[in-house]
């Protein structure tokens, strides 16, 4: 486990946090209470922010959290934290990971939150055995209703801008929850696109990032454009091998399949979805529609579940011209 000092600083929370917590009951714990729930246990993931730890607080051992434990408590973390503890205190739907709490005494400043038993999409949908298509269906339209509330129903509309197969997490019942809002982006009161510098995880960012344009919500539909094709597919959008002719770029793929009429070739090996060939071609072409060049030609994301869930109409997509330049 990260070490944590005996002697931790005093506890000075921010008032922008003090606020979230009086508005939406997180509750604050001592330095002392997570670190004792996370003895003993096992850690469930690393990244460049720190580690999670699988822990239990309270009497019941079947109350599983997880304890996120930021690596260094430095400037741009501390803004991280802050973001990250604002943007989900203020959220309250079914597919957004729900945070329990927070302490941000000592020098690794700590997250809790739901425990996800069953991991990371990522894990689930490029392990050794392919999640059934019908469920990553459903998987697919738990992510749109999850940023569509995001995006539209929040009283600050909030974007992610991580969206990926690592930051989509599954609970003991395989519900699809949203994770990770250390990069997010509140908006103010009636305030729709912002000018920000590049955020996000390459092989799932949309253009604009690059070309110094204003960020909107349309930076997370493109993210889940990638992320449809890969819930499609079941394949990761680009996988750099040692030999360069090995290379795929799924989006690609997609497209020249699409246009040929050969959609049923991108599943061809999964039997359940080869018998549901009229869906997938359907999601096929929402996904090319999210991942367009223009942001302003990519759906909104309300607009995308309305499509995903046959509610509408999924008109021909635009020939794309521009997807490899990307990653």
């Amino acid at each position: 486990m990260i070490p944590l000092e005996s002697k931790p600083r005093s506890l000075q929370v921010h008032p922008s946090l003090i606020f979230i917590t009086q508005a939406t009951g997180t509750q604050t714990y001592t330095y002392q209470e997570p670190q004792e729930a996370t003895d003993g246990f096992k850690e469930l993931g690393r990244g460049a922010f720190g580690a999670v730890y699988k822990g239990v607080l309270g009497s019941k051992d079947t109350n599983f959290v997880a304890v996120k434990v930021l690596m260094a408590w430095t400037g741009e973390s501390e803004k991280e934290f802050e973001r990250e503890v604002s943007a989900t205190g203020q959220t309250n739907h079914k597919n957004l990971m729900q945070l329990l709490g927070f302490c941000n005494e000592g020098q690794h400043p700590l997250l809790v939150y739901e425990f996800m038993s069953n991991g990371s999409l990522a894990d689930f949908l490029f392990g050794s055995s392919r999640p059934s298509w019908y469920k990553r269906v459903e998987i697919a339209c738990d992510v749109t209703w999850g940023l569509s509330y995001l995006h539209e129903e929040c009283t600050r509309r909030i974007i992610h801008c991580d969206i990926k197969p690592q930051n989509i997490l599954l609970d003991g019942s395989l519900t699809t929850k949203i994770s990770d809002f250390r990069l997010a982006k509140l908006f103010m009161a009636n305030q729709t696109r912002t000018t920000i510098g590049v955020k996000g995880t390459i092989g799932y960012l949309a253009l604009e990032w690059f070309r110094n344009m204003p960020i909107s919500s349309k930076v997370d539909v493109y993210s889940f454009g990638i992320l449809l094709v890969e819930l499609i597919c079941c394949r990761k959008n680009y996988e750099p091998k040692a030999e360069i002719e090995a290379q795929i770029v799924m989006v690609d793929r997609v497209y020249d399949c699409y246009h040929d009429g050969s959609v049923l070739q991108l599943v061809e090996s999964d039997e359940e979805a080869s018998r549901d060939i009229k869906m997938v071609k359907r999601f096929v072409m929402i996904a090319l529609w999210c991942i367009q060049e223009d942001p302003a030609l990519r759906p909104t994301m309300k607009k995308t579940t309305q499509m995903l869930e046959g509610a509408v109409e999924v008109p021909v997509p635009p020939v794309p011209s521009f997807f490899t330049t990307s990653i």
